[in-house]
């Protein structure tokens, strides 16, 4: 008698003894769309406008390669052994000097170097965040921030922006609610490319000092300005605001400010930074301890000694010129290949510009179709923390040349005609 095997059954996968240990704080974390995303671009027929990723083409691997070189040679053991959690102090010192050039007056103890300015906004919640506390965001706001402040169990109060930036109006009266602190990107906003006009953002200091509430100002496109003049960051304006006699602008340590090196010099070393009161950093360096010890000692000084002398100011310079001239291709792109209805804001400096479609248009269900066109963005309802942006996304123009640039934006132009077109029938 002849025997036959059969298949074994089908089963769902395993539930490990995990599964009813994790903690309340996950119910509510969900994977960063970006990231998520970034995992369906990899195709190399697929034009991404998804991730916030600077030009490869211009990172200075040449001068890490020679600083990389000089670092082992000079100071090898040093760069490979442990380190503090403060950060390597000529570091620390040449990031005061550079904060200065921008009118931020702070001295080393107020700066902790971290692993990318992702782990600040972890720490920053860490820190402030209990279960409940009320958390004032712009909406729509970074995504890596909501993700990091979610993690504490928050509740959020959400500020719209309009083209001046943040609706002071509208952040007044989240004030009157006695929120933790105010969580603010001024410049050139991730997702929506818009700046905080000098204005509102004296108001924003006035109305934070008024209320008794805290800032965190998020800054990491501030020096990628293409148009415009420069405008003083809140930590300065905070300083004039309250500042008398020679001390008019010291750092008073009612806002914490947070930096990065990703968008100027190269993502991949992981170096960003927080500045605050020293007593706030010591409470910082205590949660980092119970993080990661401390950020890669090698690459610090990696970093330190490629950005010295001058050359990440240089190297800033060069990347205006390149990201001017991207901004001004996708811009153009828009305005030849998006169908009539369609906007978008017109940044003026950073990575990033936020596309509004007409309803019923929705950028997360149009997305698979995007793909399939060899395009992809950021769905805008990412970015908003009480949910909403359906018809919104978000597009990055550093990352590919300018005649990329100009195919992605084709095809998607064709995908939303083809959806404004299914959605008339």
């Amino acid at each position: 008698m002849a025997v036959t095997e059969s298949a074994p059954p089908a089963t769902a996968p395993p539930v490990t003894v995990w599964h009813d240990r994790l903690s309340a704080r996950m119910r509510g974390m969900k994977s960063s769309a970006i990231r998520e995303l970034l995992k369906l671009t990899t195709r190399a027929e697929v034009i991404s406008f998804a991730g916030g990723l600077p030009a490869p083409d211009f990172f200075p691997w040449q001068e890490i390669e020679a600083a990389t070189d000089r670092i082992l040679e000079t100071r090898g053991k040093e760069a490979l052994q442990y380190s503090t959690t403060e950060g390597f102090l000529p570091l620390r010192e040449l990031l005061v000097r550079h904060m200065a050039r921008y009118g931020i007056e702070v001295q080393a103890g107020n700066v902790l170097i971290t692993s990318g300015s992702q782990q600040a906004l972890d720490l920053v919640g860490k820190l402030l965040i209990n279960p409940g506390d009320r958390v004032v965001v712009e909406d729509p706001s970074y995504l890596g921030a909501l993700q990091a402040f979610t993690a504490y169990q928050p509740e959020f109060l959400t500020v719209p922006v309009d083209e001046g930036g943040i609706d002071t109006e509208r952040l007044e009266v989240a004030l009157r609610s006695g929120p933790k602190f105010v969580y603010v990107l001024p410049n050139f906003q991730n997702p929506s490319g818009v700046t905080l006009s000098l204005e509102r953002r004296r108001r924003v200091i006035e109305l934070a000092s008024h209320y008794g509430v805290p800032i965190v100002e998020d800054d990491p496109y501030g020096q990628l300005r293409y148009e415009g003049s420069h405008l003083p960051p809140l930590v300065v304006l905070d300083a004039e605001f309250h500042g008398t006699g020679n001390h008019v602008h010291a750092y008073r340590g009612d806002l914490i400010y947070l930096g990065t090196l990703s968008k100027t010099l190269a993502p991949g070393l992981r170096i960003g930074w927080v500045v605050a009161p020293e007593e706030v950093v010591d409470k910082l360096v205590q949660l980092k301890q119970g993080a990661d010890l401390h950020t890669a000692t090698f690459t610090q000084m990696v970093a330190w000694e490629t950005a010295r002398g001058g050359f990440l100011d240089r190297h800033v310079r060069r990347l205006r010129e390149v990201y001017r001239e991207r901004r001004a291709a996708m811009l153009d792109a828009l305005e030849r290949h998006f169908p009539p209805g369609v906007q978008w804001t017109r940044p003026q400096g950073g990575l990033f510009l936020w596309v509004t479609m007409p309803p019923p248009l929705d950028s997360a269900r149009m997305l698979p179709r995007a793909l399939e066109a060899g395009v992809a963005y950021v769905p805008g309802h990412s970015f908003h923390a009480l949910g909403g942006g359906e018809g919104s996304m978000r597009m990055n123009f550093s990352y590919c040349p300018p005649e990329v640039i100009e195919e992605g934006v084709r095809r998607l132009g064709g995908v939303i005609a083809r959806e404004m077109a299914a959605c008339a029938t």
